[in-house]
């Protein structure tokens, strides 16, 4: 055995209640951020925190591309920065895994397997501009990475010496065998503290030459979905990861320890250790769900759609006056989710002239969305929006 304990579970059999606690109170407060919004404002909120989540798991790894960069490379506009450009591209692949996985994983039976992680590593690596990231240097020489297959090779991340490479199949076999029962725990918060188990030993084993720490990250969102946790997608956990990595770090790290006596668990890694981490990610899942749960309240986002616009057009930020009657036409959106063209005339009592002018400007300023040129409008929440409307979601743009 080389990734036991999978759970915080000691000598004599029993969970740690602590953690099992914990873990209750982030799949509740979870499911509560579902409750205050139309199904369709919801999407376009785990659309812009799909954007956000691309940004801080990269800024783990002191990659992070802004989310405003991140929009326009979506547009295909891109930096003229060599480098910036290249990150631009890595935020685009991060976030297109994030969306297939996410799809997948709501639908697959078992995504604790060694395809499911390897199709991972693949699809992050195979996508446009992502061949720029896979010549890996090491020292004087220079090795070339291929997309979902295991390394070859022996490798030290930090104080780290992850397993020998000849041991990478073996060990990610028990990883299938062990985190497969996680389908039979009977509640959602043992299901939860496999997942954050899992996470942990996914990235001890390190078992691509590259790219760990995302395909870790990525395995951890899509685990979220695959054991539908309720409210994930409107709060993610890199976000508080990022916030400080060094602890992150930390708390991986201490996991990674071997046991540490006879008291110290069933299994080579220590208990204790695996303890130590699992309260910080649970303790980190709450922050944010807080702090989502703040930003989302209804009457707050109303209130800050107004004062957006007045800011705007007393040209106190960095955007363009809006025509009348937008603040109008957002809250409405905010309400219902999503109206008709037909009807924007009745909701700011003006001629079909007025509307289609507003509907074609906020459009293409990138504050509403819609199918088609004809179909039904719904609110956007860019990232300059979003920056004013969730406080602190979003950095400011250096």
């Amino acid at each position: 055995m080389y990734i036991t304990p999978v759970l915080p579970i000691d000598i004599k059999g029993n969970m740690n209640d602590e953690l099992l606690c914990l873990a209750e109170q982030v799949c509740i407060k979870s499911a509560t951020l579902t409750g205050n919004h139309n199904h369709i404002v919801l999407k376009s909120i785990k659309d812009l925190l799909r954007t956000t989540n691309s940004y801080y798991s990269n800024k783990i790894e002191s990659e992070g591309t802004h989310p405003i960069d991140i929009e326009n490379a979506m547009k295909k506009n891109f930096l003229t920065d060599a480098k910036k450009r290249k990150l631009q591209f890595l935020s685009l692949a991060y976030i297109e895994a994030q969306k297939q996985f996410e799809n997948i994983a709501t639908i697959e039976t078992n995504i604790f397997t060694k395809d499911f992680i390897q199709s991972i590593h693949k699809t992050f690596y195979s996508q446009e501009g992502m061949e720029a990231f896979l010549t890996i240097k090491q020292g004087k020489l220079s090795v070339v990475m291929q997309p979902g297959k295991f390394r070859t090779q022996d490798v030290y991340v930090g104080d780290h010496t992850a397993p020998k490479y000849s041991l990478v199949n073996t060990i990610i076999n028990e990883f299938e065998d062990q985190y497969k029962s996680i389908y039979n725990a009977q509640t959602q918060a043992k299901k939860l503290l496999y997942l954050l188990s899992s996470h942990h030993r996914l990235t001890w084993v390190h078992p691509f030459l590259d790219g760990n720490g995302r395909v870790s990250r990525l395995f951890l969102d899509a685990g979220f979905f695959n054991l539908k946790i309720e409210g994930y997608g409107l709060w993610n956990i890199a976000r508080g990861l990022a916030r400080n990595s060094q602890e992150y770090q930390k708390h991986l790290s201490l996991a990674d320890m071997p046991q540490q006596g006879a008291t110290d668990g069933r299994g080579p890694l220590s208990l204790r250790g695996l303890q130590y981490y699992l309260k910080y990610m649970l303790s980190t899942a709450l922050d944010q769900i807080d702090f989502m749960n703040k930003n989302l309240q209804l009457s707050s986002l109303a209130n800050r759609i107004d004062k957006f616009v007045v800011l705007a057009n007393n040209g106190m930020i960095d955007t363009e006056p809006f025509p009348k009657y937008t603040s109008l036409l957002l809250k409405e959106l905010l309400i219902k989710g999503e109206i008709t063209r037909g009807e924007v005339k009745n909701i700011i009592h003006k001629s079909d002239r007025t509307a289609t002018s507003l509907i074609k400007t906020l459009t293409d300023r990138d504050y509403i969305e819609s199918d088609t040129p004809k179909s039904a409008i719904r609110i956007k929440f860019n990232a300059k929006f979003a920056s004013y409307l969730m406080p602190n979601l979003i950095p400011e743009q250096a």
